[in-house]
């Protein structure tokens, strides 16, 4: 289903984040940047950037029947190839472990204001942050970008990964040195057991998914670096050349601190959805509902169980909610079937691999151009005469570092599926 959002722009606005908070975010990564160049290898040709490119979707458009002159070009924001992590969550997770690096190493007087962050991979620094933990609850991908650079920096690394977490991610941070605690319950309970255990030890940090600032700022700087790549491809936003982009989400803060940016720069001329898995659809039950207090998925009978890892949660975070109640055009909703089907025809005509969870936003274009709600909210806003002239950014969220046993995995189901149908 398409879901419309009719508080967008009339539910009342949390007083932060603001929109400065953005560019403290941005400064932050720039002037980290040669760090982190020299703690990981696959950062330095980039100069230690965390960017990803903008590819056109044109062959995979026409395979779905679309037609540029008609309903705008696509393009796909490919975060399922940054580096390191290979994910969007080595935005925020980046941004906050290195701003934890900060506190520390200025507080025991290791850097000053000023100085140069290349010093926080000192031997100095590393025995100073070695006596400190950081502590992520997750179902996988945040965990790997907390994971990683926690112990690229010296930092005991912990991570409480739920049972929807997959076995190579497990495997993948262990090899680096990341403990990893397992649960046989959902993402919740991860997070929960990881909140309690940091609670414990005022030496520990615990990376809060559903309610950390610093995450989501550091996914909200990626909408400046999305708006440089729109310039330099020719596509510009405005009213007459509206911006529609599509984001998976799992409990909210990822593609909430990009829709932030967005809205920030653009204002009513972007319109966010998000793509939630049908059994997982955190953000749209919170915000149907209406409801201040926190909404579960268990909450109106749905199981949470899907393929898709990364956004297999229940509750949406308190943090994200308030504000996309706010800024969010509509949330989407996928089946399992359609993620491997979709992934499958990606990479069919485009050569690029996602995992499940990352392909959720490719339905995206078709819910806004072709179903009855999507027409419905193209009239509302004015847009349907203006489609020709649109953008629509589909968001990837991960899969360059899944092993290519998995993908063929994923390609088999997709293959198999659309058999099924066919029949």
């Amino acid at each position: 289903m398409l879901w419309l959002n009719d508080q967008a722009g009339v539910a009342p606005m949390p007083p932060r984040p603001q929109a400065a908070d953005i560019e403290s975010a941005r400064t932050r990564l720039q002037r980290c940047q040669g760090l982190l160049a020299r703690l990981f290898p696959d950062l330095s040709a980039c100069g230690g950037v965390i960017a990803s490119p903008l590819l056109p979707l044109a062959k995979l458009q026409q395979a779905q029947g679309g037609d540029a002159a008609r309903e705008g070009a696509w393009l796909l924001k490919a975060d399922h190839a940054l580096p390191v992590a290979g994910s969007i969550k080595a935005r925020g997770g980046f941004h906050e472990v290195l701003a934890l690096a900060e506190e520390l190493a200025l507080r025991h007087g290791l850097l000053d204001a000023a100085g140069d962050r290349a010093a926080l991979a000192e031997p100095a620094a590393r025995a100073c942050f070695s006596q400190y933990t950081v502590m992520v609850g997750s179902t996988g991908n945040l965990g790997m970008s907390i994971g990683l650079i926690a112990a690229a920096l010296g930092f005991r690394a912990v991570v409480h990964m739920s049972v929807e977490a997959k076995a190579w991610k497990k495997d993948r941070l262990r090899r680096h040195g990341v403990q990893v605690i397992e649960h046989a319950g959902d993402y919740a309970q991860a997070v929960a057991a990881g909140r309690a255990a940091a609670a414990a030890d005022p030496a520990t940090h615990f990376v809060d998914d559903e309610q950390s600032l610093a995450l989501f700022l550091g996914y909200a700087a990626a909408a400046r670096e999305l708006a440089e790549q729109l310039r330099a491809a020719g596509r510009a936003v405005d009213a007459e050349r509206p911006l529609f982009v599509y984001l998976p989400c799992g409990v909210g803060g990822a593609p909430g601190g990009i829709a932030f940016g967005l809205k920030a720069l653009y204002g009513e001329h972007v319109h966010c959805f998000f793509a939630e898995p049908a059994a997982s659809p955190c953000m749209l039950v919170q915000l149907a509902t209406g409801a201040a207090a926190p909404v579960s998925v268990y909450d109106i009978g749905l199981d949470n169980r899907t393929e898709a890892d990364g956004l297999a949660v229940g509750l949406a975070s308190p943090l994200a909610s308030p504000l996309m109640a706010r800024l969010l055009s509509g949330v989407f909703t996928v089946e399992d079937a359609q993620l491997f089907t979709g992934l499958l025809q990606l990479f069919e005509t485009e050569g690029i691999a996602l995992e499940p969870s990352a392909a959720a936003g490719l339905p995206g274009p078709d819910w806004i151009c072709r179903s009855a709600a999507g027409r419905a909210y193209l009239d509302l806003h004015g847009l349907a005469g203006r489609l020709g002239s649109a953008t629509h950014v589909i968001w990837s969220t991960g899969g360059s570092l899944v092993p290519e046993a998995e993908h063929e995995r994923f390609r088999a189901e997709g293959r198999r599926l659309r058999d099924r149908q066919a029949q």
